[in-house]
């Protein structure tokens, strides 16, 4: 017991050297652009204003988003979701996969869900014993279910899903301006410094030429990273306003969720103003401020079409026809519905409408006889 835990408290540390090296790197950014570019190697008091003040904001934003990233707990299943103590018991003594998954159905009879696994079952984790939400995960590397977990980023040490996936959005975006302002200011000097190094000597340069000092190393390399940053993060920058435009997660976009009806890739796509709105909220004055904006409450989720026909269940309806009943009488397509009324149809809602259904097709005994007696009279 003692080695396992051990060998626990090693993994966590270890797992905060990627958080470590992006702050060293971030810490010498900082010197080498403001100290030796700005302070030694610029000579107009004008540019270095200018530099420092877009500098410090963007660099400001850049470290709020990234911390935010980091220090926001992952959001969990909420205790609605556990199984009851007798439950529980029932769920551990029974061996039978067949069993265990009655014991879920009842249990998730109340529950706002509506995926499935791939093989149509509900969504349980044995480890952290709670039914999974709709877009919940468990996140093997911080050991528990994930709401809208999107992925696990090293980057940031942290589960990125519903409680921080907006930060870790800006963080990108932050974090590519700051570099794309670093690579843009630094390139002259780099010019600069790159044709003074290619000379023998410091006496040889043209008089506009910078001088030979030990600045040129910061400046040369600060070119060099804020590039190499720069075409990392604006490529999974770019995958993930993707993802955000069509409404899905990082695990969604590679298994597709499972809906009653089967797999459905778009099924929580809204249309791409509502999706957008689903991660950055509905006020667009805090879209570019690292602070929860987010819709919901990553229990339920919205989805684009709730055939109110169905009260098994609500599922993802793409494209209604009108169909024709036994007697041939037209039935009118099922039109969208609100979001306000785009929730999953609870279960209550579906055993009174079964037994509403039941009561109206099944004839009491005197009315039985009453149609009986009216068919002789007529024969």
């Amino acid at each position: 017991m003692a080695p396992t835990h051990v060998l626990r408290c090693c993994q966590r540390g270890l797992a905060w050297i990627p958080v470590i090296f992006i702050a060293l790197v971030v810490c010498w950014s900082y010197y080498a652009y403001v100290v030796e570019l700005c302070i030694f190697t610029i000579p107009n008091i004008g540019e270095q204003i200018v530099y420092l003040l877009f500098f410090h904001l963007s660099f400001i934003m850049f470290v709020w988003s990234y911390w935010k990233t980091i220090f926001s707990q992952p959001a969990n299943p909420s205790k609605e979701f556990c199984l009851a103590k007798v439950e529980k018991e029932r769920y551990e003594k029974e061996e039978r996969p067949e069993s265990q998954q009655e014991i879920l159905w009842r249990a998730a009879t109340s529950l706002p869900m509506y995926t499935r696994t791939g093989a149509g079952a509900i969504r349980y984790c044995d480890r952290c014993q709670v039914i999974k939400p709709d877009r919940c995960h468990h996140c093997s590397a911080c050991d528990m279910c994930v709401l809208k977990m999107d992925h696990h980023c090293p980057w940031v040490n942290n589960c990125v899903g519903f409680s921080n996936y907006k930060y870790f959005i800006l963080f990108l975006a932050y974090s590519l301006v700051y570099c794309l302002f670093i690579a843009a200011t630094v390139l002259q000097y780099f010019i600069k410094f790159w044709t003074l190094c290619r000379r023998k000597s410091a006496e040889n340069c043209p008089k506009n030429e910078l001088p030979d000092t030990h600045a040129k190393f910061h400046v040369l390399f600060l070119f060099f990273v804020a590039a190499m940053f720069c075409i990392s993060i604006l490529s999974l920058f770019s995958y993930h306003l993707w993802l955000v435009g069509k409404n899905r997660s990082t695990i969604e976009a590679f298994r597709a969720p499972v809906f009653r009806t089967g797999s459905d890739k778009n099924g929580f796509s809204l249309g791409f103003r509502k999706n957008v709105a689903q991660v950055f909220g509905d006020q667009k004055k805090y879209w570019l401020l690292p602070i929860f904006t987010s819709q919901g409450d990553g229990l339920t989720f919205l989805t684009r079409l709730v055939n109110t026909a169905d009260v098994e269940q609500a599922t993802v309806t793409l494209q209604p026809e009108p169909s024709k009943s036994a007697d041939d009488v037209p039935v009118s397509p099922v039109s969208p519905v609100s979001e306000s009324q785009n929730r999953l149809l609870s279960n209550d809602q579906h055993a009174n409408n079964i037994g509403e259904h039941q009561a109206n097709n099944t004839l009491k005994p005197a009315e039985s006889e009453t149609i009986t007696i009216s068919m002789e009279n007529e024969s």
